[in-house]
């Protein structure tokens, strides 16, 4: 038997040596995420950082406009991750706030549907994956209006429902449905049919009874309105504290949306951005969003996975009928000018 000793540092590597090689570090750091409210579940955010270590800076807009003036003035700086709405997509890209995507980095991409991919806003999705979409519709409520007794965008103005409307506080939202219930483009460009649409929502003024985006749900559960246009998402969760409730598409066309997961140009944290964004497109993931806040998720492997009576629900999933005449909202350029013009009128209006 050998009388050799062995150092104790010897001893050590040796260990390391027969252990194989070391597992890597597990990654670290954050991600600043800037999003709508309600729109990913804690417990979604917190599997996150468990899994991958790197821990979410959370913080919400309840506007694009707002986002959109933040990242303005910001320059691109500050967040890694927004979640912008349709054609803001473009508007940043403009404005050089959001970056080009490296779509090998997002490799849950596959899970999405073609459908809603390359709109007209992002060919390629350069620089935005779709997160969630949906559409904007009338909600009213059956203990005050008949069943079957609103059908579209113009049954607003009726006197009966004077001081009972809510109406969104979104420029873009609200002149849309104006212009739809005058049959016109929701992304109109002509300045009399702007003005018309003005007209139409000056009209509806005195009905209203409130402008909002974060309180509709809230007004229609207590029945402090009796209805007003709503996120199909959010219609879902307010009808379930409310059960009098009622959606339609509107005969006029209904207003849909993507909002989509984009990445700033400023961003400091690029590669934890990628790793969020491939995270929340994992079908488990995108389940647990839909089943907390009812939005359509653009995510085919997920569907697939969700209850059916999620699932088969056309206010969540809506089939061609339901989207009949629907129209995305998209950038109308210079005319945007004259909507905000018209847009300030409306709101000092008494």
């Amino acid at each position: 038997m050998s009388n050799l000793r062995l150092s104790p540092l010897f001893l050590i590597l040796a260990c390391f040596a027969l252990a194989g090689p070391a597992a890597a570090a597990p990654p670290a750091g954050e991600v600043v995420v800037y999003n709508w409210s309600e729109y990913i579940p804690q417990d979604v955010l917190d599997a996150f950082t468990e899994e991958t270590g790197i821990k979410v800076i959370y913080s919400t807009f309840e506007s694009n406009e707002a986002m959109y003036a933040k990242l303005k003035l910001l320059r691109g700086r500050d967040y890694d991750v927004v979640v912008p709405s349709s054609y803001f997509v473009e508007m940043l890209h403009e404005e050089r706030l959001i970056r080009e995507l490296d779509h090998a980095k997002i490799s849950n991409l596959g899970n999405l549907d073609p459908r809603v991919l390359s709109r007209p806003y992002d060919p390629d999705n350069t620089y935005s994956i779709p997160y969630m979409c949906g559409i904007a519709g009338i909600a009213y409520n059956t203990k005050h209006i008949k069943p079957g007794g609103v059908t579209g965008w113009k049954d607003l103005l009726r006197p009966e429902f004077k001081g009972k409307v809510i109406l969104t506080d979104d420029l873009r939202d609200a002149f849309g449905l104006a212009l739809r219930a005058l049959g016109h483009s929701v992304n109109s460009t002509n300045p009399e049919e702007i003005r018309q649409a003005y007209e139409f929502l000056a009209r509806l003024k005195s009905s209203v009874r409130v402008f909002d985006v974060t309180a509709i749900k809230q007004a229609l559960i207590s029945e402090e309105v009796w209805l007003g246009p709503i996120w199909n998402g959010d219609f879902l969760v307010a009808q379930e504290e409310n059960p009098n409730l009622a959606f339609i598409f509107p005969q006029e066309g209904g207003i849909p949306w993507v909002d989509s997961f984009a990445i700033t140009s400023g961003a400091a944290n690029v590669e934890n951005a990628y790793a969020f964004i491939n995270y929340m497109l994992r079908p488990d993931v995108a389940v647990r969003c839909v089943e907390e806040y009812k939005y359509t998720t653009p995510n085919l492997a997920a569907v697939r996975l969700l209850p059916a009576g999620l699932r088969d629900n056309p206010i969540l999933f809506p089939g061609p009928d339901e989207m009949k005449d629907a129209e995305y909202i998209s950038g109308i350029g210079d005319a945007l000018n004259l909507y905000e013009k018209y847009w300030e009128r409306v709101k000092v209006l008494r």
